[in-house]
């Protein structure tokens, strides 16, 4: 794979609705396409870093930064036989793993798309493994003003198809919320995210969401956490899932072998790229551990390259790969991704990430443009 161009677009881009978590509200969602050319083939990128460091130290800014100054040039040195090598040619930056990522995920494109295959079944073949076709997917729904409008906002959702419903919650938004969710809707499979909210010391709230029948609580403590969710678990029925402290494959093990969880949520932009996401996933099989693919607000770029990943076997959990409408009206790709009658979201069967990306679309969300070239 010779690559010959390297384009980077700032863009914001609207969301359908306010999204609320415990780090502030988001209205817009900013974030860094990737496009690369190599060998006159084209594959595109996302980067899931936020504009401001709030789910991680990693941000739009330093994301430009590291991109520019070390990971581009790194990527022009040499050709690259495949897209697994990526980690070695960054290994010289040490974390910046959505940056990483971001610029992997065009190289899995172009690959693909060179193999002749969709990247589900790229991935399939690389890893000898069988792959989904369809991805059971969930809904996340951000914190609302008050609890009559989040019980409103879970059924306008439910009318769609979503099989489980993932509501945030932060101190002083939490167990009443979840427990009027659980009387309104009581066979409806039902998780919590604290994103990093909350401290050992509320593990009495915790204990009191056991008889809510929750499919889990996700990050209730610190975002670089492992320890005290090892503390927290035992003291629990309902599984801890581990989502912002879990970087590598090895964070994985331990968190594993200290019982910090029961479950892991697995981003591939947190991790640093699909290498590394499918190595975590191989991880988690080995020790039985059910994993589940998150979401960023990611446009249709991203969305398609989770749902790929999505369709390893382990990926058991519904995942938060919502339709487009969920974020976006219009998404910057087309086909938009719509919900199946079965609650599912159909892995894209095309060539390569399988979506293509609608020009007109992109310039009016790009806020800067740069190109670099070998």
């Amino acid at each position: 794979m010779n690559i010959e161009r390297i384009e980077l677009f700032h863009i914001r881009i609207p969301l359908v609705a306010p999204f609320e978590t415990s780090f502030g509200v988001t209205t817009d969602r900013e974030s860094i396409l990737v496009r690369i050319t190599a060998d006159d083939v084209t594959g595109w990128g996302e980067s899931v870093a936020d504009a401001d460091p709030g789910y991680s130290y990693e941000t739009i800014t330093t994301n430009w930064h590291v991109m520019t100054g070390y990971l581009i040039p790194a990527l022009f040195n040499a050709p690259i036989g495949d897209p697994r090598e990526a980690p070695m040619r960054f290994s010289r930056v040490r974390g910046h793993n959505m940056a990483k990522a971001a610029l992997e995920a065009a190289l899995w494109d172009i690959a693909a798309q060179q193999a002749g295959l969709s990247l589900r079944d790229y991935i399939g073949q690389l890893t000898g493994r069988r792959m989904k076709d369809r991805i059971i997917v969930g809904v996340s729904i951000g914190i609302q003003p008050t609890t009559e409008k989040l019980l409103e906002r879970i059924e306008s959702f439910l009318q769609y198809g979503y099989l489980r419903v993932k509501m945030k919650i932060k101190p002083g938004r939490d167990l009443h919320d979840v427990r009027a969710v659980r009387a309104a809707f009581p066979d409806q499979m039902l998780m919590v995210d604290a994103n990093s909210a909350y401290t050992l010391q509320d593990a009495e709230l915790f204990r009191q969401m056991d008889d809510l029948n929750l499919l889990m609580i996700e990050q209730p403590l610190g975002y670089d956490d492992i320890y005290e969710h090892s503390k927290l678990q035992p003291q629990l029925k309902t599984p801890i899932c581990l989502d912002e402290s879990i970087h590598t494959p090895d964070h994985a093990r331990m968190a594993i072998e200290l019982g910090a969880c029961k479950i892991i949520n697995i981003k591939q932009g947190r991790v640093g790229g699909l290498t590394h996401a499918i190595a975590l996933h191989d991880v988690c099989e080995a020790h039985n551990v059910p994993v589940w693919c998150g979401g960023m607000l990611e446009t249709g770029i991203g969305r398609a390259l989770n749902l790929a990943l999505a369709a390893l076997p382990n990926f058991t959990l519904p995942s938060d790969l919502s339709a487009s409408n969920r974020y976006y009206n219009p998404d910057v790709i087309e086909p938009p991704f719509e919900i199946n009658s079965d609650g599912t979201l159909s892995v894209p069967t095309g060539l390569g990430l399988g979506v293509s990306v609608v020009p007109e679309r992109l310039r009016k969300i790009t806020l800067r443009h740069e190109v670099f070239e070998r």
